[in-house]
């Protein structure tokens, strides 16, 4: 496999991060200091002092609370955005000017419009664009992907995935703001389960869905229902319900001989259910559970690996969502969250 023209002759790539807040913190932060052939190199965050801190307490070498800044730092080799959804776009298009890759939080950006201008960004560049599904790289869902590649299941036959979670009693946050996340809790882990299941199981087709506001004082939407098929023509269908009294994550995929049952977000071991019995995989997440798609991303940008999250698969599952929520938002091509007063699907009082 090639290296990134970027990093021919070199053998570590320098990190910069704009936006060090709390998912830089344990999740994903560490993981670029770790990852081998990775260095963390500078930090920003626009309230200077609280960037000064970080690099501080990191053990990072420079600061800044300018983002144009770390983008220019001629030691910065690759940018990673960890700031909220509605900035994604701005940052990614400034680090693709400068030449640089980037690495996205997810989700990749408020809807699909905003990732496809990000993507033909790097595409026009001839630079890589990363974002941070890493659950792609987890051991629990690498070893399911095993299982299914393997035939372990026989042909598929259904895909289910409920997700069902108490927010409605949350205090107000940037999550539901859809301004600032393109939509509610649906798009800020719903996109978790979305992009797991196509990377296990391929693009997602035929995607029909409807999404409603049924008990939550927020605008945005709290409860969502989506049918689809696989790449190979299984039927799939998929609930997330942010306003329920109890806690449910279940991901189940079936085939005639055997059948796969583990939690997207939660702790427990991965069950392979068959005609011999129940097998179980325990299967922990490291302590910073983006390091090994971070490793992935080093591990591509220097031409020894291939990372399997990239634009291109995270516009997929942008577009999936945008095609379930479009009914609520009345449409969701345009600035959707300038318009609240006309989405069709707001709860009234």
């Amino acid at each position: 496999m090639a290296v990134s023209k970027h990093f021919a002759g070199r053998d570590t790539v320098r990190w910069g991060i704009i936006g060090c807040g709390d998912v830089t913190e344990v999740k994903s932060g560490p993981g670029f200091r770790k990852a081998h052939g990775s260095q963390l190199v500078a930090v920003m965050r626009r309230n200077g002092e609280l960037a000064a801190d970080y690099a501080r307490r990191h053990g990072v070498p420079r600061w800044y609370d300018n983002a144009d800044q770390l983008i220019a730092d001629a030691e910065v080799d690759a940018v990673y955005i960890a700031t909220s959804p509605d900035t994604h776009e701005h940052y990614a298009l400034k680090v693709a000017a400068a030449g640089k890759p980037a690495y996205v939080e997810k989700p990749m950006a408020r809807h699909a419009a905003e990732c496809d201008r990000m993507v033909a960004a790097f595409a026009r560049a001839q630079l890589p664009l990363f974002v941070a599904y890493y659950r792609r790289c987890l051991p629990r869902f690498v070893k399911a992907g095993e299982l299914l590649k393997r035939g372990a299941l026989g042909p598929l036959t259904g895909v289910s995935y409920r997700l069902a979670e108490p927010h409605h009693r949350k205090d107000a946050q940037w999550r539901i703001d859809a301004t600032s996340a393109g939509g509610g809790h649906f798009l800020d882990v719903g996109s978790h389960a979305l992009d797991l299941i196509d990377y296990l199981l391929g693009p997602l087709a035929e995607v029909a869905g409807t999404a409603a506001n049924l008990a939550s004082s927020y605008a945005v939407e709290d409860t969502v229902a989506l049918s689809f098929r696989t790449a190979a023509g299984v039927p799939g269908a998929m609930t997330c319900n942010f306003a329920s009294a109890t806690r449910d994550d279940t991901l189940r995929i079936t085939g005639t001989e055997g059948e796969l049952t583990f939690s997207v977000f939660g702790p427990e071991p991965l069950k392979f259910e068959n005609a011999n019995g129940v097998q179980t995989f325990d299967l922990p997440h490291p302590p910073h559970v983006a390091q090994p798609l971070i490793q992935s991303v080093v591990d591509d940008l220097l031409g020894r690996g291939i990372c399997p999250s990239t634009g291109e698969s995270a516009r997929r599952t942008s577009r999936v969502m945008d095609q379930v929520l479009a009914a609520y938002y009345g449409g969701r091509e345009d600035a959707f969250w300038t318009r609240p007063e006309n989405w069709p699907g707001r709860r009234r009082a």
